[in-house]
C-alpha cells in the first residue's frame, strides 16, 4: 500500500477586520459541508505563496497578498494519505466572492462567526496558534 503525503496551503484572509471561510460543496470526497479557509494542493514546482494566489482566484476569483506563514498542521485523511498544512495570514484589496463549483456558500466572519462555523480541528489550531489575537484582525 502506497502512502502519500500532500502539502496544502491555506489563507487567513483578512479583510476589514473579518475572515473569509467556505463552505465547502455537499458532494466533495473530503469534509463535505464544512466550513473552512480557502487553499489547496501545492503542484510540483510551485513556489507556496503562488499556490495560495493561484487556489484563492480559482476558488472565490479574488487576489490575495500571503503576508506571513502563521502555523503548519497536519491529518491523516486515511491510513494512506497524510495532509500537511501551510496557514498563511493574508488580505485582499476586495469582499466580493465568485464562488467555484468546489464550495457552495462564503462568509467574511467574525471572530465569534468563525469560532461556530470552522471545525474543532481548527479552532483547536487557532487557539493554540493565538490566531485570535492577531493585530490584523480587528
Amino acid at each position: 500500500m502506497e502512502r502519500k503525503l500532500v502539502i496544502v496551503v491555506k489563507g487567513l484572509v483578512l479583510f476589514n477586520g473579518k475572515l473569509l471561510i467556505v463552505k465547502r460543496s455537499e458532494t466533495n470526497k473530503f469534509g463535505a459541508g464544512t466550513w473552512e479557509m480557502i487553499g489547496g494542493k501545492l503542484q510540483v514546482g510551485e513556489e507556496l505563496e503562488d499556490a495560495l494566489m493561484r487556489e484563492a482566484e480559482e476558488e472565490v476569483g479574488i487576489s490575495v497578498i500571503p503576508k506571513r506563514l502563521l502555523y503548519a498542521t497536519t491529518i491523516n485523511s486515511d491510513p494512506t494519505r497524510q495532509l500537511v498544512f501551510l496557514n498563511y495570514l493574508s488580505t485582499s484589496n476586495k469582499d466580493i466572492v465568485n464562488l467555484s463549483e468546489e464550495h457552495t456558500d462564503y462568509i467574511w466572519a467574525t471572530k465569534s462567526e468563525a469560532r461556530n462555523l470552522l471545525t474543532p480541528k481548527m479552532m483547536h489550531d487557532f487557539e493554540k496558534h493565538h490566531v485570535f489575537d492577531l493585530k490584523e484582525w480587528k
